[in-house]
């Protein structure tokens, strides 16, 4: 379950919120920290075994190296993970690991700054760099860095972003761009995944399949090259969707949970607990989500109606 603690964000990146920014959530809106903890006790004694704590960028919410150990201490919950921007990294790195927090995925999709700041709206290359080396040095075990691949802006640092696996232990991945907030930009931008591995073995050299064998480990397609230390991944989410195999849902910042990332459905868990609901009820919401989650995203080039308008509360 991928579990957004919050819409802030101290970037704006192009392909995650419209030009014109966000309607943020009201304070009270947002589930307390209790709140999302009940919610993941629940989703713990029905089996979920992971938790990916997101945003927005979690780390500008107060108290979130306490809530990671809180989350990392609930019976049947094996690993928790966190995506994040890196820029505030640096500064709680250290903590997050002692705290328990073994699993990071890292944003960055561009290695030269003017274009990062471009992307992200947002000139904070060095201090998301810098939390990356942080935490390679506190010795993260499990570091991911997610680029999403964008026809004309980063399809020229591709190969520049698979070399960084070369000597450090880490996963790069390439994400295909999902349609948020411009549909016509999206369909400009779009770069499918085997343009990106042709360029890449074309540059670079064979990749060769990595098979993890763990259905929690994540929606990409990892591969290896010969005499690097990481991997390389790929995730397929528009041009070979992985809708069939998928076993996620995501809790939203202000308590609805989704089944899927670009389902129009939530089903309403912010309510029903500051309604007192009991355990049982909060479990007839969760066979309710599970009832409701559709075969397929269905997106195309052809279907504007899918697209979505943020991605900073959903959690995805």
């Amino acid at each position: 379950m991928r579990v957004s603690v919050t819409d802030r964000c101290n970037l704006r990146c192009n392909y995650c919120m419209p030009v014109w920014g966000n309607h943020w959530m009201q304070k009270d809106t947002l589930l307390s920290f209790d709140e999302l903890l009940r919610v993941i006790r629940l989703s713990a004694d029905r089996g979920v075994y992971k938790i990916r704590i997101t945003g927005g960028e979690p780390l500008v919410r107060k108290g979130i190296v306490d809530f990671v150990r809180d989350v990392g201490q609930v019976e049947g919950i094996t690993e928790v993970a966190m995506t994040t921007n890196a820029i505030l990294l640096k500064e709680h790195a250290q903590d997050l690991y002692d705290a328990g927090l073994r699993h990071l995925n890292i944003s960055l999709d561009s290695l030269q700054p003017a274009k990062f700041a471009d992307i992200t709206r947002g000139n904070q290359f060095e201090r998301v760099w810098e939390g990356i080396e942080k935490a390679v040095e506190v010795g993260f075990p499990n570091i991911k860095i997610n680029a999403v691949a964008q026809k004309g802006i980063n399809d020229d640092e591709f190969v520049d972003f698979v070399k960084l696996t070369r000597k450090m232990r880490i996963d790069m991945r390439f994400i295909e761009f999902m349609p948020v907030s411009d549909w016509d930009n999206w369909r400009k931008k779009y770069i499918g995944i085997e343009d990106i591995q042709q360029r890449i073995t074309d540059e670079v050299g064979e990749l060769i399949p990595v098979y993890d064998g763990d259905a929690a480990a994540g929606p990409a397609e990892n591969f290896r090259i010969a005499g690097y230390k990481g991997r390389v991944g790929f995730i397929h989410a528009i041009s070979n969707h992985f809708c069939d195999t998928c076993n996620r849902v995501r809790l939203t910042a202000d308590g609805k949970i989704r089944p899927c990332l670009f389902g129009k459905i939530e089903v309403d868990f912010r309510e029903a607990m500051r309604s007192g609901a009991t355990d049982e009820e909060l479990n007839e919401l969760f066979d309710e989500v599970l009832q409701i989650k559709p075969d397929a995203h269905n997106i195309t080039m052809d279907r504007p109606e899918k697209m979505l308008t943020s991605m900073t509360s959903i959690g995805g």
